[in-house]
């Protein structure tokens, strides 16, 4: 797990805070707040810190070792806790929410290997048969009415879903992710080199609030995957940051300003691997994020799961 403070807000300032190394053949970019791997095949990922979404108007953070994990409880204003669990490795095994009366209910459990998996996290599966029409598959939100929006995030898979997936999984398999419908945000522009998102344009996240914290409401254990891209202008390194720092900037909006609760959202960047406009030249936009719901993703093609009884606890 990286840690540090970023400074500045372009991804030419993350030039001089960059680090890289070669080890085992994979080539690791450290940065104060994530780091970027490409493996001897040639593909990359980013992997981030969630844990820095969480300190938005915290009581109380407590970070402890027990078992070979760290622990990370955030304690809010109403007593509250979501307490993170990250493997030695620095990938993150379990998120909770402990509520006043100390009722636990398993947000994420990354620690779920199914039998047939094979090697790493990316699960080669044939692109999902789409029976649904194009615009309620990848919605844009700009056209796309409240009510659609939120069914978009409540809908269920494309097609059956015959296992569960890791959190890991998902994020770096594109045809799991693709089993689940998909809102594209455009009315955020990013400038080019930017994560931040434009003051007067933060309103525009309302309706996608809204949605999220209905379902989340309906179903306090939906995980929503916040995803962030670019256009095709940069390198691959500076474009798989800086599509992590949108998709968190998108995520920290939509907790402080609109109250999302921000266990229920993860983000992932992806770079300028999946352009919507064919073009290596600049993008407005290839630069965007999208939301889909990956709770049925998670627990094996059911939309939701109920909460268990009063007093039981998860296992740890």
């Amino acid at each position: 797990m990286v840690a540090g403070a970023v400074i500045g807000a372009t991804i030419a300032d993350m030039h001089n805070q960059r680090q890289e190394v070669v080890e085992g053949g994979r080539t690791v970019y450290t940065e104060p707040d994530r780091i970027i791997i490409r493996d001897p095949g040639g593909q990359a990922y980013v992997r981030g810190n969630d844990l820095y979404r969480f300190r938005y108007g915290a009581r109380d953070i407590r970070t402890f070792n027990e078992g070979g994990e760290t622990r990370t409880v955030v304690v809010r204003p109403d007593g509250s806790e979501v307490i993170t669990v990250v493997g030695a490795d620095g990938s993150l095994r379990r998120r909770i929410r402990r509520d006043p009366g100390g009722r636990e209910i398993i947000i994420i459990d990354n620690t779920y290997r199914d039998p047939r998996a094979v090697g790493g996290f990316y699960v080669d599966v044939p692109p999902p048969v789409v029976n649904i029409p194009y615009d309620r598959y990848i919605v844009d939100a700009q056209e796309a009415s409240p009510d659609v929006i939120y069914q978009t995030m409540v809908a269920p898979p494309v097609q059956r879903i015959d296992r569960r997936y890791s959190l890991d999984e998902i994020r770096y398999s594109p045809n799991v992710r693709m089993q689940m419908p998909s809102i594209d945000v455009n009315s955020i522009n990013f400038e080019t080199g930017s994560w931040t998102i434009p003051p007067d344009q933060a309103a525009r996240l309302q309706v996608i609030a809204d949605g999220l914290n209905q379902a989340i409401q309906r179903n306090p254990r939906e995980v929503f995957l916040i995803e962030g891209h670019t256009d095709a202008v940069g390198n691959e390194v500076d474009n798989l940051s800086l599509s992590d720092r949108r998709a968190q900037a998108a995520a920290e909006l939509l907790t402080q300003q609109f109250g999302v609760p921000a266990e229920n959202l993860t983000s992932q960047g992806y770079g300028e691997q999946y352009l919507k406009e064919q073009t290596q030249g600049p993008s407005v936009i290839n630069r965007r994020v999208t939301i889909r719901n990956i709770t049925p993703l998670l627990n094996g093609g059911q939309a939701s799961l109920p909460p268990p009884p009063p007093g039981t606890a998860p296992p740890r």
